[in-house]
């Protein structure tokens, strides 16, 4: 998989990134704070990924996604580790990345991918969706949040 910053102009991948976030909305916001990438493979769009810089020195991966056809073949771990790769160019001195308490595969992928559990955004789904997300029978509810240094 080729990633590349999203062309000026282009499009976003929304069904991409309503994959990992049903409010476009929230999409379209964080899309104007950070920086889209996209993977391909060949002409198709397979993954997405959105990088914004937080407080402090720390980038945040806000959005990553991978299309279904293409899951479990290690295309998420590779936008992981180009998330790894911009944070040091650019001199971040951590990586964050947010999931569902109720996100079970996200949970451990982060972790084997080397990001520990930081804090809990309480309630963060109930706040700021209308709609209940559910996921394999477990409503989410707070956002975990993990970071690698």
């Amino acid at each position: 998989m080729k990633i590349q910053l999203l062309s000026e102009g282009s499009p976003p991948p929304y069904s991409l990134l309503l994959l990992a976030d049903p409010s476009k909305e929230l999409i379209d916001n964080y899309l104007q704070a950070g920086e889209c990438y996209i993977g391909k493979i060949e002409t198709a769009i397979v993954g997405v990924l959105v990088l914004i810089p937080v407080e402090g020195k720390a980038l945040e991966i806000k959005n990553i996604a991978i299309d279904p056809n293409f899951q479990g073949k290690g295309h998420g771990k590779q936008l992981l580790r180009f998330a790894e790769k911009i944070a040091k160019q650019q001199a971040y001195q951590s990586l964050l990345i947010g999931t569902g308490n109720s996100s079970v595969g996200q949970l451990a992928l982060y972790q084997k991918m080397g990001f520990e559990m930081d804090h809990l955004k309480k309630n963060f789904f109930i706040e700021n969706y209308e709609e209940p997300i559910v996921e394999i029978g477990i409503v989410c509810i707070h956002m975990v949040m993990f970071i690698k240094n």
